[in-house]
């Protein structure tokens, strides 16, 4: 048996690129960036109001005194920038139109009064003032959204504004969700008194939809030569396989016989946690990745977030966000295993993230999953964990 940190260590030896592809804006929310999104001019790209009101050259206020101006014209925005000819002379200005350069300062019309087509000002105002800038944010040519950034709805509103409606994003894997077990029947169907339902496949399946991964679901019986059959050809259509039971010691737990027998290689088998102690994982000759976890539903959720995920993300290189908790109550754990207790979150009102964790029967026990927040990983080297000490959390709710 390895220890947490050597299996992470072996799993992020294994990363993967799986390249890069170009697709349309409206497919890209959840996708990773694969470039920098650029200017395509000046940002604004014109002087514009920021309010609705009166433009005028500011010296003929400030040089020539004048308070009363006439309105020459009214320009909506989009439309083409309207001039002035003489000093007394104003157009009145919506807010996001262009300012022509014959004018250099806008005041609003809270704060003028116009009467038979004079703008009267009775306040004293600065140059310049309510005017954006052209190339003020940003100018034309500067990176706006850096690479390796999952792509926002706010991010997708900035592609747009600058033309960018195709744009490269990494490529997903092509994975496999595979459950096993002869008790297991579909969630639809009426289990005997003997029999669980599948519940692991929707499970994984949902989480890896965040990336945008459509996996593809199966399901396989205990048998060995079926399963060396679907797994060689599982090999060679995928790129990764995530795989849930049939990996402890039962006589009845053929997969890792089955990779062994397909020359799939085995990188470990067996960590010193809990749960998902028998995690397998391996690697094909043709450098196919098998997470193989345990089939308890709570130790398949607790490998896929603490192993897959970060896995997932170092590949798509999404910048790393470690997490920590302070720890709300005292837990005892005598076991020499590395305990990853399930934990409800909150914020303190100094702002802290606090976990309380909770009483459970074990990594079969998935009825806390759903109010429950993250798994709290507490040291091998400890057994009694106090309140007010701080660990790293791997979040799936919160």
């Amino acid at each position: 048996m390895i220890s947490v940190q050597q299996a992470e260590e072996i799993i992020l030896s294994q990363i993967k690129n799986f390249g890069i592809e170009e697709i349309f804006y409206e497919n890209a929310l959840g996708r990773i960036l694969a470039e920098d999104i650029l200017t395509d001019r000046d940002l604004p790209p014109f002087d514009r109001s920021t309010v609705d009101g009166i433009a005028i050259s500011f010296k003929s206020f400030y040089e020539k005194g004048l308070r009363d101006f006439t309105v020459k014209a009214v320009q909506a925005a989009g439309e083409t920038p309207l001039s002035i000819d003489e000093d007394n002379e104003c157009i009145e200005i919506m807010t996001g139109a262009a300012l022509h350069s014959s004018m250099d300062t806008v005041i609003r019309y809270e704060d003028i009064l116009i009467n038979n087509n004079i703008a009267s000002i009775n306040i004293d105002i600065k140059k310049g003032q309510n005017i954006h800038l052209k190339g003020k944010d940003k100018k034309a040519g500067e990176i706006l959204v850096k690479t390796n950034q999952v792509i926002t709805p706010s991010i997708l509103g900035i592609a747009a504004s600058v033309g960018k409606t195709f744009l490269k994003v990494k490529k997903l894997p092509r994975v496999a969700i595979i459950s096993t077990g002869d008790e297991m029947v579909p969630s639809e169907n009426i289990p005997t008194p003997f029999q669980l339902r599948r519940s692991n496949g929707i499970t994984i399946k949902s989480v890896l939809e965040k990336y945008r991964i459509n996996a593809d679901w199966l399901h396989w019986n205990d048998d060995l030569e079926f399963i060396k059959k679907e797994l060689s050809q599982c090999i060679d259509n995928y790129d990764i396989l995530l795989m849930s039971g049939g990996v402890s010691m039962g006589k009845f737990d053929y997969l890792p016989k089955a990779c062994e027998e397909l020359g799939i290689e085995k990188l470990f088998h067996k960590i010193k946690q809990r749960p998902g102690k028998p995690f397998w994982f391996g690697k094909s000759q043709n450098d196919k990745l098998v997470f193989a976890f345990p089939g308890n539903p709570v130790s398949v959720f607790m490998c896929l977030h603490r192993y897959f995920i970060p896995w997932l993300e170092k590949s798509l290189e999404i910048n790393e966000n470690p997490q920590y908790a302070v720890l709300q109550n005292d837990i005892d754990f005598s076991f020499s295993l590395q305990y990853f207790a399930q934990v409800k979150l909150s914020m303190n009102p100094s702002g802290q993230l606090i976990a309380e964790s909770i009483n459970t029967n074990g990594s079969g026990d998935f009825s806390h999953l759903a109010e429950t927040d993250a798994f709290i990983e507490l040291p091998l080297e400890k057994t009694e964990f106090k309140k007010g000490e701080v660990y790293k959390i791997w979040k799936y709710n919160f």
